[in-house]
C-alpha cells in the first residue's frame, strides 16, 4: 500500500526546460511527432508500383492523418511526371459509344479550342463557297447535263410520234400518246369514224411508241440518281477543298498524336458527307432539338469534351473527394430536358474523382465512402479492372431499360488512400474478401508518444506551428508547458503525450481567445487553464445534476461512517467527447447456499459480458483461497444499488470482492473511501481506464459535502503512472484534506477499507486469529457445517 504524494498526482512540465521564450522563437515542425511507422508505410505504399498496393490510413479521428498524408504526397507528387489529359469525342460510327482520346498534359484545351474555331470557320466558309460564282457555274453544268439528257430523249420520241400522226401529251396522270390529224388530237368519237384499217395502224403505232415511252420513263430515276451523285461529288469536292487547309492546320499541330490524326480524318469525312448542315437553308432542326448553346445539335458532334486537364509540369495530381458517391467517384452522364424528353450526348460526360486523380493520388474518407450506397463497390470495380468506366447506377446494377451512352473506358493508374478509424479497417479486413487484395498497405497512426525531453521539444515546435498557422498571439513558455501537460491528460498517462492534434489545436485557439479578452500580447498558462475550465464548464451540466441528486439524498452515496458489505465503487460515464466519474454504491449479501455468487445485474440483463466475467473471477478467487479443503456452501448476491442502466467493464470487481469479504467477515467498511480497479483470480489488482475522471468525480462529491481530511480514493498501483489530476485535487492532497492510495492486491484493499489486518496464512494454511481472512474462513466453515447438518437430516428422513 502506498499513500501518493502530491508530486505523484501530476507530472508537471517545467517551463524552464523548454526552448525559446515564446513560440516566435521556435521553428515550424513539418508533419507530426511519433508517426515514423505511418510515414514509412506511406513511403512504401507510394513507392511500390503493383496492383492492389493502395493504402488505408487508420487511427483515432483528429490525429492529423489527412495532413500528414497530404504533406507527404505533395512532396512526392511534385517530383513525378504530369499525367496526360483526357477528353471524349464523338464516335461517328456509333454515337452511343464515345471515344476517349489521350493527349499530353496541357494540350486538350488547345485541341478543344482549335476544333471549335474550325467549326466556326466552316460555318462561314462553306456557305460562302456554295454561294460563289464558281460553284454555281459548275452546278449549272451538272444540272444542264441532266436536263439536256432527259429533254433529248423525250424530244426524239416526240418527233418519232409526230411522223406517225401521234402526239406525246401531258395529262394530270402523266405522259400519254394520242392520235392526231391536221395537227389536232382526235377525239374518241372522231377516232371511231376512221376506217378500221387506219384505226388498227394507229393502235399498233401507239403500242410501239408506248413501249419506247415506258423505257424512257424508266430511265428517268436513274438519270436523277446520277444527277444527285454528280451533285454530291461536286459538293464533296468543293467541301474537301474548303475544309482541307483548316484540317491540315490541325493535323500539323497534332502530328505527334496518331489517335488524334485518325479522329481528324473521321471529322473530315463526316463534314464532307454532311456539308449541307453548314448551309443556312439546312441548319434548322426539328422543334425541340436546339441546344441553346452551340446552335444545331449536328455541330455538337464536332466538339471536344475535355474531361481531365492538367497543367504541364504540375506533377502528379492529389485529389480529395469530400462527397464520395458513385457519380463523384467514377463520373456521370448528364442529361438535358427538351420538350419533356431527356437527351444526352458525349458532351455531357463529366469527370469523377478517379479521372481527376488519375496518374496521381486519391484521398477518401472511408466512412463517407461506405455510407454512400454503391460508391465502395464502384471504386473496387475500377481498381480491379484498372480502368474507369462511366456508367449510371442503373447500368451498373443492370437495371437500365433505356438506351444510354457507353463511353470508352479510360485506363486507370492511381494510388487510393482511404482514411478511417482502426475498427473500420479491421471490420473491412474481416467482412470484405476484396479489401485485403486492394488495400494491402496499412498506415497505422499513433495516438500517443513517449513524454521525454526530445518529444516535449518537438511538441513545443508543433504548438508554435499551429499558432502561426492560425495567426494567433505567441504562447509563452508557461502557456506551452500547460498545453504539454494537458496533452498528457488527454491520453490519460503522465508518461505519454497525446497526438490528437484536433483537441490540442482547439485548446490553442480557445486560450488565445481568453488572452484577447484579457488584453495581453502573449498567451500564458492562466489563459490555457481558463480554456480548459471553460471546456469542462460547457459539458458539466449532467455531472452537476447527478452530484446534486446525491447531495439531495435521491441517490444514496455515503462519504462518512461505516457499513458492512457496502463499498463505494467508481465508474466513468462517456457522453460524446465528455467523460466524467461517478460513485456507485455496491453492496453484497451472503447466506447459506451452494457456492454461487449471483450477479444481479446479469440476471436482469443489465450487466455486460465483461462485468459478468469480473464477477465470475470473484468466485474463482473465493474457491482458490477458501475452498481448497471443503466446498463453498454460501450464496452471495452483488448489485450496483440504484442502477437504472447498463453496467459493463471489470473496473468494479475489486470493490465487489471487498464488499463480499466484508459481508462474509461481518466487518464494516469505511465509507470515506471510494475505490476502483479490477482483480484477478489470485486477488491481485489490475489497471483500469478513466482513473483521473473517477478520482475527480468522488473528490467533487466529498468537497460539496465538506472535506474531512480522511476521505480518499483507492486505485491499483499500476494506475499511478496514469495520474494527471486537476490542480484543485492536487492542492487538497497537499493540504491533507484528501488522499490517494494505491494497492497491489485485495488484502491491502480490505485493510485500508476496514482498518483491520487482512491476515496471511501460515504454513498450516491457518490465518491469524481475528484477521479478515480468518473471519471469512470461519464463516465459510460455519456455512459448510450447517450445510452438512442439513444434508444429514435430509438423509434421515422427515421424522428424524
Amino acid at each position: 500500500m502506498t499513500l501518493l504524494s502530491p508530486e505523484q498526482l501530476f507530472n508537471r512540465c517545467d517551463p524552464a526546460s523548454l526552448p525559446g521564450d515564446t513560440t516566435d522563437d521556435l521553428e515550424d515542425l513539418p508533419g507530426l511527432i511519433g508517426q515514423e511507422r505511418a510515414i514509412e508505410a506511406v513511403a512504401f505504399g507510394i513507392g511500390i508500383k503493383r496492383q492492389g498496393y493502395n493504402l488505408f490510413a487508420l487511427g483515432v479521428s483528429g490525429t492529423g492523418k489527412h495532413s500528414v498524408i497530404a504533406d507527404y504526397l505533395r512532396r512526392q507528387a511534385g517530383r513525378q511526371a504530369t499525367p496526360d489529359d483526357w477528353c471524349y469525342v464523338n464516335n461517328f460510327t456509333d454515337p452511343q459509344k464515345p471515344n476517349a482520346l489521350r493527349l499530353p498534359a496541357g494540350r486538350a484545351a488547345a485541341f478543344r479550342d482549335a476544333m471549335r474555331k474550325m467549326i466556326e470557320e466552316l460555318k462561314a466558309v462553306l456557305p460562302a463557297t456554295f454561294e460563289g460564282d464558281d460553284y454555281r457555274a459548275r452546278r449549272e453544268v451538272v444540272d444542264e447535263q441532266f436536263k439536256g439528257q432527259s429533254e433529248q430523249a423525250f424530244s426524239e420520241l416526240q418527233k418519232k410520234a409526230q411522223a406517225q400522226d401521234v402526239a406525246l401529251i401531258r395529262t394530270p396522270m402523266g405522259l400519254a400518246l394520242a392520235p392526231v390529224k391536221g395537227g389536232e388530237v382526235l377525239r374518241p368519237e372522231e377516232f371511231d369514224k376512221l376506217p378500221e384499217a387506219e384505226q388498227a395502224r394507229i393502235k399498233s403505232v401507239i403500242e410501239a411508241l408506248q413501249q419506247e415511252l415506258e423505257a424512257v420513263v424508266r430511265q428517268v430515276p436513274d438519270w436523277e440518281r446520277r444527277h444527285r451523285e454528280a451533285v454530291r461529288a461536286l459538293n464533296h469536292e468543293v467541301t474537301r477543298f474548303a475544309v482541307a487547309h483548316l484540317i491540315e492546320e490541325l493535323r500539323r499541330a497534332m502530328q505527334d498524336l496518331p489517335e488524334v490524326i485518325a479522329y481528324l480524318g473521321e471529322v473530315e469525312r463526316d463534314i464532307i458527307e454532311n456539308a449541307n448542315d453548314f448551309l443556312p437553308q439546312a441548319r434548322s432542326m426539328p422543334p425541340g432539338m436546339e441546344n441553346g448553346e452551340g446552335g444545331s445539335p449536328s455541330f455538337r458532334r464536332y466538339q471536344v469534351n475535355v474531361l481531365v486537364e492538367n497543367a504541364p509540369d504540375q506533377g502528379a495530381p492529389i485529389y480529395y473527394e469530400d462527397r464520395p458517391n458513385h457519380q463523384t467517384v467514377v463520373g456521370r452522364v448528364e442529361h438535358m430536358a427538351r420538350f419533356g424528353t431527356l437527351v444526352t450526348d458525349f458532351n455531357l460526360l463529366k469527370a469523377g474523382a478517379l479521372h481527376k486523380a488519375n496518374g496521381g493520388y486519391l484521398i477518401i474518407d472511408a466512412i463517407k465512402l461506405l455510407q454512400s450506397g454503391i460508391a465502395y463497390e464502384s471504386l473496387k470495380r475500377a481498381l480491379r479492372s484498372q480502368e474507369i468506366r462511366i456508367e449510371s447506377v442503373e447500368q451498373m446494377l443492370s437495371l437500365a431499360s433505356t438506351i444510354s451512352l457507353e463511353p470508352e473506358p479510360i485506363p486507370l493508374d492511381v494510388k487510393v488512400v482511404l482514411v478511417g478509424e482502426a475498427k473500420l479497417y479491421y471490420l473491412l479486413q474481416e467482412a470484405d474478401p476484396d479489401f485485403p487484395e486492394l488495400f494491402k498497405v496499412q498506415v497505422d497512426f499513433e495516438d500517443r508518444v513517449d513524454r521525454n525531453v526530445h518529444n516535449t521539444a518537438l511538441m513545443a515546435r508543433l504548438i508554435a506551428t499551429s499558432v502561426r498557422r492560425e495567426k494567433l498571439r505567441p504562447f509563452s513558455r508557461t502557456g506551452i508547458a500547460r498545453l504539454i501537460e494537458q496533452a498528457s491528460r488527454l491520453v490519460e498517462d503522465a508518461q505519454k503525450l497525446s497526438t490528437h492534434m484536433r483537441s490540442i489545436n482547439d485548446l490553442i485557439v480557445e486560450a488565445d481567445h481568453f488572452a484577447a479578452i484579457a488584453g495581453v500580447a502573449r498567451v500564458e498558462a492562466e489563459h490555457v487553464q481558463q480554456a480548459i475550465e471553460a471546456q469542462i464548464r460547457r459539458s458539466d451540466r449532467l455531472p452537476q445534476r447527478m452530484r446534486e441528486e446525491v447531495l439531495r439524498g435521491t441517490y444514496r452515496i455515503e462519504t462518512t461512517g461505516v457499513e458492512v458489505g457496502q463499498v463505494n465503487g467508481l465508474s466513468v460515464i462517456s457522453l460524446g467527447a465528455t467523460a466524467f466519474g461517478r460513485a456507485s454504491r455496491i453492496s453484497a449479501r451472503v447466506r447459506l447456499g451452494r457456492g454461487e455468487v449471483t450477479d444481479i445485474e446479469r440476471e436482469v440483463e443489465l450487466g455486460g459480458p465483461i462485468h459478468s466475467k469480473g464477477v465470475l473471477i470473484l468466485s474463482g478467487f473465493l474457491g482458490g483461497r477458501f475452498g481448497r479443503d471443503r466446498p463453498l456452501s454460501l450464496a452471495a448476491s452483488l448489485v450496483f444499488e440504484q442502477s437504472y442502466g447498463g453496467v459493463d467493464g471489470d473496473s468494479a470487481s475489486m470493490a465487489e470482492l471487498c464488499a463480499l469479504l466484508s459481508a462474509l467477515a461481518d466487518v464494516p467498511i469505511s465509507q470515506r473511501f471510494a475505490m476502483t480497479g479490477s482483480v484477478d483470480q489470485n486477488g491481485k489488482s489490475q489497471a483500469i481506464g478513466g482513473v483521473n475522471e473517477k478520482i475527480e468525480g468522488f473528490f467533487e462529491l466529498c468537497r460539496e459535502r465538506g472535506l474531512t481530511g480522511e476521505q480518499g480514493v483507492i486505485i491499483p498501483a499500476s494506475n499511478a503512472k496514469h495520474l494527471m489530476l486537476r490542480d484543485d485535487v492536487v492542492q487538497a492532497v497537499r493540504a491533507g484534506k484528501f488522499h490517494i492510495h494505491t494497492i497491489g492486491n485485495v488484502d491491502q484493499a480490505i485493510e485500508l477499507l476496514t482498518g483491520q489486518p487482512a491476515g496471511k496464512a501460515g504454513p498450516d494454511g491457518v490465518y491469524p486469529a481475528g484477521s479478515i481472512n480468518d473471519r471469512v474462513a470461519k464463516r465459510l466453515s460455519d456455512f459448510a457445517e450447517k450445510a452438512a447438518a442439513f444434508a444429514r437430516r435430509a438423509d434421515k428422513g422427515p421424522g428424524s
